[in-house]
């Protein structure tokens, strides 16, 4: 059976970023059904989420994933996932666990069948609520859409960043760029706060260094890495070298891009896109979303892109201060657009 969330008054100042994803984002009519999915840490912002479902009149099924199975899950359970079907939209809002992304796979891959609008709201906390989902993301969509439709024209992308960062990101037409700015439609679900432009490159090369955040379960490990960065060395699309004074972010960031033969690929080449970001806060949802490039390694999202490989794992990296061109044009300089 669904759960219920809210036992306690709604915490008002949650209430504008709930009603932007429900009004905004996903654009919930009284006549679509949707399906809420938290877990016990987020009920707080779960429960501000299901009263604004409510106030639009919408049917709904709530999930609690302690209800349901043991953390850290090894699957999606199946009455969440039969239950899910059923829905034109979708919210995920829960913290992850190591182990858990064959989970979530699990759980787009049927929103990616049935094309629901998801918004997927991964180690949501308040600040991100009081911040990056507060966003203007019907001004988001348009940077975003400028962004991206040069992003297709260009070939080559390059980056440098007053920290050391000198990387360039090869392109190739049959490696589709996406659009994740907030504004969720049936094609393409997206993170919640939105607002970045992504593509599985053909190729990369150069010094990345990870001054902002790695993503997973290690963003909340290791936090800010500003006063102590991971510089990674990329050739030929993968990792040669990995180099930081905390050697246990340096080990663990190894191990995690060790798991499959495809987990030290560079898989992703996004820019994010959300104004509203304008500081890193030590939270991968929303410090990936900050203007400025971040990648990842691993999955590629290949069922958008259209890459063809696949890994169990994807880790996203965050910089700061970019300075970006588009076959030499600038578009970005020290993190503010010129476009």
């Amino acid at each position: 059976m669904p759960d219920r969330a809210y036992l306690h008054p709604i915490d008002p100042e949650l209430v504008p970023g709930a009603r932007n994803a429900i009004d905004v984002c996903l654009r919930l009519k009284p006549q679509e059904r949707i399906t809420i999915i938290t877990d016990t840490a987020t009920r707080e912002i779960a429960a501000a989420l299901q009263k604004e479902v409510e106030r639009v009149g919408s049917e709904y099924s709530l999930f609690v994933l302690e209800h349901h199975a043991r953390r850290p899950l090894k699957y999606m359970p199946e009455l969440i996932l039969d239950d899910l079907a059923l829905s034109r939209v979708s919210i995920f809002a829960a913290q992850t666990q190591p182990g858990e992304l064959t989970a979530r796979t699990q759980m787009t891959s049927v929103v990616n069948n049935h094309k629901i609008r998801h918004g997927h709201m991964v180690n949501i906390n308040r600040q991100i609520m009081l911040e990056g989902m507060r966003a203007d993301f019907c001004a988001v969509d348009v940077l975003s859409r400028r962004l991206v439709e040069r992003a297709r024209e260009a070939e080559r992308i390059t980056c440098r960043t007053p920290h050391g960062t000198e990387f360039e990101a090869e392109l190739s037409p049959k490696l589709k760029w996406l659009k994740t700015s907030g504004i969720i439609t049936r094609d393409k679900w997206g993170n919640l706060p939105g607002g970045e432009i992504f593509t599985s490159p053909m190729n990369t090369k150069g010094v990345f260094v990870v001054d902002g955040v790695v993503g997973d379960y290690l963003c909340e490990r290791f936090g800010d890495l500003e006063s102590n960065p991971l510089t990674i060395e990329v050739e030929n699309n993968r990792i040669r070298s990995l180099r930081s004074e905390n050697k246990d972010l340096r080990d663990e960031f190894r191990a995690y891009t060790s798991t499959d033969e495809n987990s030290n690929r560079v898989g992703e080449f996004a820019i994010g896109t959300n104004t509203a970001c304008t500081h890193v806060i030590g939270h991968i949802l929303q410090d990936e979303k900050i203007p400025g490039v971040h990648i990842a390694f691993g999955h590629p999202y290949a069922e958008h892109t259209g890459a063809n490989w696949v890994s169990k794992t994807h880790i996203d990296c965050v910089g700061r201060d970019f300075d970006i061109w588009f076959d030499g044009v600038q578009v970005m300089q020290r993190g503010k657009f010129l476009v």
